[in-house]
């Protein structure tokens, strides 16, 4: 297994020479074959990634994977049953120790999905639940709060835009019901993280574009944040970022959100990553005590989009996607207070 170089620098050492905030430690690499758009989600002290889409011969795939992140190895589980077909860009969310995948996009016509499936750690089985209330699309986010799993937005050859509730506990044909109000931009491709029981709503691509808008949801209310773009021409404190893109990853560590990751409207993709305080409403890296965007520091790997990530709220790991028809198969870790030298 390889490892990043990292050294934890006291503050008369940064003086002398430029030091990234942040280091990423390459973990113990994935078992399964290398992919894109798969889907994940923690339960306790360990990260789930299964589906996703390999590239040679269309190859949409439905197996599952547990990381247990204490011991950094790697478990093989049951696949997703012979009811559910493989898929990539499916949502999904943990919820009461079970890991939910609903939606997403397959080989076969119709090229979307609705069908949502439950999976139970302490049996090992799938067991399908009510198909996802909004219908068949790609590119959802999926995030859970409030003892509830959401999902929303995406595409079914329309960018949209709509959130449901899932209840596992509901009967069945009434564990989805749908939450009005989301006031924000359709789009592909978003991402979720969740603070605190509060949900932040980001990135994604709508008609071509990059969305700039940035939302909370905690359950009953949207409330829309600052932009993640430079619009503000009255204030300096956007100036520098550069943040909107797609199919990006996003985790938790320690009360602040992360994004890493993700590709552009033109097909470029990203390496690096951003940090989101919900206390200032602002997106930076915390160096020394001065706040600077994370533009120079790298996520660890080569650039990716479509890749994957889970968390427990104090470990953040990016795992797998794709860059120009490579896929990956590679693990990081981020150590967001520790510091290296810059190149």
């Amino acid at each position: 297994m390889g490892v990043l170089s990292a050294t934890l620098l006291c503050g008369s050492c940064m003086d002398d020479d430029e030091y990234t905030q942040g280091v990423w430690r390459r973990m113990s690499d994935f078992d399964g074959v290398a992919r894109s758009g798969a889907s994940s989600f923690t339960i306790g002290n360990n990260g789930y990634i299964c589906c996703g889409y390999r590239g040679s011969n269309k190859d949409y795939l439905k197996d599952l994977w547990m990381y247990d992140i204490e011991g950094n190895y790697w478990t093989q589980c049951a696949d997703m049953p012979n009811e559910a077909v493989g898929r990539h860009k499916a949502a999904s969310f943990a919820l009461n120790g079970k890991g939910y995948v609903t939606t997403g996009a397959q080989r076969e016509e119709p090229d979307y999905l609705a069908d949502t499936w439950e999976y139970d750690p302490d049996t090992d089985t799938w067991t399908q639940k009510d198909n996802f209330g909004g219908g068949m699309r790609r590119g959802a986010l999926g995030f859970a709060v409030g003892g509830y799993g959401y999902v929303g937005t995406g595409y079914d050859d329309n960018w949209l835009k709509d959130f449901y509730r899932f209840d596992p506990n509901a009967a069945e044909g009434s564990q989805w019901t749908i939450v009005n109000g989301f006031p924000g931009y359709k789009r592909e491709g978003g991402t979720a993280f969740v603070i605190d029981d509060v949900a932040y709503i980001c990135l994604g691509e709508n008609n071509s574009s990059m969305t700039d808008d940035f939302w909370k949801f905690d359950g009953t209310t949207w409330t829309q944040l600052r932009d993640i773009a430079d619009t503000n021409d009255d204030e300096d404190y956007d100036d520098d970022y550069a943040i909107i893109r797609s199919y990006a990853v996003s985790f938790v560590i320690d009360g602040k959100g992360y994004i890493a990751t993700g590709g552009s409207s033109s097909g470029s993709v990203s390496a690096d990553y951003w940090m989101y305080d919900p206390e200032t409403d602002l997106w930076y890296g915390d160096s020394d005590d001065d706040y600077t965007p994370l533009t120079e520091a790298n996520s660890g790997g080569s650039s990716r989009c479509v890749a994957a990530s889970f968390s427990t709220g104090t470990q953040g790991f990016v795992l797998t996607g794709e860059s120009g028809g490579t896929y990956f198969d590679d693990i990081y870790q981020l150590y967001p207070y520790e510091m290296e030298e810059a190149d």
